[in-house]
């Protein structure tokens, strides 16, 4: 943990800024964000983007402020704003990758590259491969069809130097523009190619396996300068002060960029989205305050998740399913499948850099090791595809005895792949490799008494780097993309940093994380909603209930006997195979939407069910799209799950709607009261029910007028303004008292006593303010609700509960049937 050199803050919220979102409206919701209670606002991306994006993660000029969103000007007006109202501005940073826009002019350094090539003053901006084929040139896999089909297409504008296809514009080599069309093609410094060819054939890095995302070389210091300048120059002029930095796994040496980084920013309050998985810590040594909180979510979420329930609910899905073990019949089956097929075919181009670069150090070794290319792709496969983590981090001392012991039973299972034991040796170079030594020597002091020379060293560096960044994009693209939309079991478990296999989470398992947390990283971000969670809390706190009524579950599917799976169309007369799995994910999906029977809601569930199947990639996928099964799913959707047959889902929905309440305001209470800093996304201040983006990145909307009715002593109406109500009693508690809640504050379980204790989770922050909520409310309610069951708050007081102004003495034992007589949650301070 680095201390921030600047109070952290107590509470961001998080704005999707877009060309419908600009600045201006930022702005104009600045009164209201600082009613609410939060101390910073977190934007996204800031910096100019591909025009109309509505993320700002495909960067385009780091020097200057989007236009569309206002440029600098409305950036530094929204800062004052926010200032007058006693507000800062967290700012999303994006270090890893610029966009390949069309046209490619968009992105000047990147244009200067393909007219120039390697002697560009920018080529070591990009992480290009001039080596990696292609007669030394760089592959841009922008073309519709082969190149032969597309030649017709091509426009030489040979007094402006450029060469169109169709949307595209890319310069000509100096001296190249009257050259015939195939000699002009072939003189350049770029190779245009047919898009199938990027998974092979590509010679940059990107972004997972986005091609129109090309990796930056940040761990270069010049390169780090430029594209920090601007950034860094706001945040001394005081118009940022804090940063979350996107995707540092991407990087070469996170540890390294975030050193540098916070020397640049004077220590900064600065945040990471390091997804950590099982029980993965994050690097000591990175010079930040945490993570953005992935982490606490998969901790919120567990504990609203019925251990029991949810293993009977996998027997009906089974049941209804009949899913292959590889195919969403068993969690860990499916997640190897999966990690197979992306990295044999989505990361092919990105595994056979690697196999290159570690032939070149296996052939410079004192004893050659006589690896076959396969073998070496075999135990790079084999290798990558049985880690439990994102990536390792060679360079980083802190973590190198935990990924030496990951690597090596990673290898140990890799090994067994191989028939001919001999042939399996090439997993213990790249065993070795990966963890930054030399061949055959542990200890990495050069190899047989010989020193490594430059280009072995350098060999042995970018592998391992290579190696990381490769890992991180399969286990994303294999688990978060893939395997949980192949294993629909209970979708609130599928979600960013979440663990489908084992969903479910106890009390004392999230207070020993909180306890960690407030040791280790008190300032770190905590989550429930982003923009890249698949669905908000509040979808995932409804379907989290199922886990409690599965038998509920498989009668409302059952009382729809064949109409409730979607039959899917193909062929001449439409008829073809059923596909009860994208079934069983459309009904969850409705009802975690809470969309209503009749037709409303289908044009947002629709996108979200089509979207999960391709990304399943089982039946349709985003490259090989079938056309009549995706109609077939479409039209399923409207008239099953959200339209007439849906009726059963809204009964079931009155039926649990108490148990929703607990869930929803159970877990906005633990995010906004736990160790850590919560960042709450826009909207999700009230009931907020979103699905994948694009359904979760729609422009802000606001209630300033609810809060100020709520304020005035008006009762909610509704879990909608209940939710707003405790949300902004916390952020203001939060505000007025950081030192219950800060890095100097403490984190002390509050034990429930009796029959029903499970069913309580308390805690308390600073030794004056508790939480206490309930859990798995419907079970508690079917085994007779609270009996006895008590809970002795702190001694002192006289604790006053938030919400209600009631007090309750300190160190008597008090009935939680009379504690959470008015709500499922309250609120104590002891001011």
């Amino acid at each position: 943990m680095t201390q921030p050199s600047s109070p952290s803050p107590t509470a961001t919220y998080r704005l999707q800024l877009q060309p419908d979102f600009p600045f201006a409206a930022a702005e104009r919701a600045v009164p209201h964000l600082a009613e609410l209670g939060v101390s910073h606002l977190h934007l996204s991306p800031v910096l100019e983007s591909v025009p109309g994006s509505t993320h700002g993660y495909d960067v385009v000029d780091h020097t200057a402020v989007r236009a569309e969103l206002g440029g600098e000007r409305g950036l530094r007006q929204l800062a004052a704003t926010a200032r007058a109202h006693g507000l800062g501005l967290v700012v999303d940073l994006v270090p890893n990758h610029m966009a390949v826009p069309q046209p490619a002019g968009l992105n000047g350094p990147l244009w200067e590259v393909l007219r120039d090539g390697p002697a560009s003053p920018y080529a070591r901006w990009f992480d290009i491969d001039w080596d990696g084929g292609h007669d030394g040139r760089l592959l841009l896999p922008v073309l519709g069809g082969p190149l032969g089909d597309e030649l017709p297409h091509f426009v030489v504008a040979a007094g402006d130097g450029v060469l169109r296809y169709h949307d595209h514009a890319f310069p000509l080599r100096p001296g190249t523009e009257e050259l015939p069309l195939p000699r002009l093609l072939a003189s350049q410094w770029y190779r245009l190619a047919w898009w199938r060819l990027a998974r092979s054939e590509l010679n940059y890095r990107r972004f997972f396996t986005i091609s129109e995302l090309i990796g930056v070389r940040v761990e270069d210091p010049e390169v780090f300068n430029a594209t920090h300048g601007t950034v860094l120059r706001l945040v001394r002029d005081g118009v940022i002060d804090g940063l979350r930095i996107d995707h540092p796994d991407g990087l070469v040496d996170p540890g390294g960029y975030l050193a540098r980084l916070h020397e640049g920013t004077g220590g900064r309050w600065t945040v990471v989205e390091k997804i950590l998985t099982g029980d993965e810590r994050l690097p000591a040594s990175w010079a930040c305050a945490g993570t953005t909180g992935y982490d606490a979510l998969r901790h919120i979420d567990g504990l609203f998740v019925c251990p029991q329930g949810s293993g009977r609910l996998f027997s009906h899905y089974r049941d209804f399913v009949t899913p292959l073990a590889d195919e969403g019949g068993d969690w860990e089956e499916t997640v190897r499948r999966a990690a197979y097929e992306v990295v044999t075919h989505d990361l092919a181009a990105e595994v056979e850099r690697l196999v290159r670069t570690a032939a070149r150090i296996s052939g410079r070794a004192p004893r050659p090791g006589d690896h076959a290319p396969w073998a070496l792709r075999q135990a790079l496969r084999e290798l990558l595809v049985r880690l439990p983590v994102y990536r390792p981090y060679a360079a980083d001392a802190t973590r190198a005895a935990t990924d030496a012991a990951m690597l090596g039973r990673a290898a140990t299972g890799a090994r067994g792949a191989f028939r001919v034991p001999e042939e399996a040796r090439a997993v213990d170079l790249i065993h070795d490799l990966a963890l930054g030594r030399c061949p055959d020597e542990p200890d990495g002091d050069g190899g047989h008494g010989d020193t490594p020379d430059a280009a072995d060293r350098a060999d042995r560096a970018d592998f391992a780097a290579r190696f990381a960044q490769t890992a991180s994009a399969l286990h994303a693209k294999s688990v978060e993309d893939t395997a949980f939309y192949r294993y629909p079991v209970l979708l609130s478990a599928c979600e960013v940093g979440g663990d489908p296999g084992e969903p479910a989470l106890g009390p004392d398992a999230f207070h020993a994380y909180c306890a960690r947390v407030q040791r280790d990283w008190p300032t770190t971000g905590t989550v429930l909603s982003t923009h890249d969670t698949k669905r908000s809390a509040d979808v995932r706190a409804r379907i989290a209930v199922l886990s409690e009524c599965p038998d509920r579950w498989r009668d409302v599917l059952g009382s729809m006997a064949e109409a409730a799976v979607c039959g899917v169309g193909s062929g001449v007369d439409g008829a073809g195979p059923a596909d009860p799995m994208v079934s069983w994910l459309a009904w969850q999906t409705a009802f975690g939407l809470g969309a209503p029977a009749g037709g409303a809601g289908a044009e947002r569930v629709a996108p979200a069910v089509l979207k999960a199947a391709r990304e399943a990639g089982l039946r349709t996928s985003w490259t090989e799209p079938r056309a009549d099964y995706e109609e077939a799913v479409t039209e399923f959707v409207h008239s099953g799950p959200c339209g007439p047959l849906g009726a059963p889902l809204a009964a079931l929905d009155a039926e649990l709607a108490p148990f929703v309440r607990a869930n929803v305001l159970g877990a906005a209470l633990l995010h906004l009261t736990m160790p850590g800093v919560p960042d709450l996304y826009q909207g999700s201040e009230r009931l907020h029910t979103a699905l994948v983006d694009p359904d979760n990145r729609a422009p802000a909307r606001f209630r300033p007028e609810l809060l100020a009715e709520l304020d005035g002593g008006a009762a909610p109406l509704d879990l909608s303004a209940e939710k707003l109500r405790l949300t902004a009693t916390a952020l203001r508690l939060r505000r007025r008292r950081p030192e219950w809640f800060g890095a100097a504050a403490s984190y002390e379980p509050v034990r429930a006593e009796g029959p029903a204790a499970d069913h309580c989770v308390a805690f308390c922050r600073g030794g004056r303010v508790v939480t206490v909520l309930t859990r798995l409310s419907l079970r508690l309610v079917e085994t007779g609700g609270w009996w006895d069951t008590g809970l002795r708050l702190p001694p002192g007081g006289p604790w006053r509960e938030l919400l209600t102004g009631r007090e309750v003495p300190g160190g008597a034992l008090v009935g939680l049937s009379e504690l959470l007589a008015d709500a499922p949650v309250a609120l104590f301070a002891a001011e």
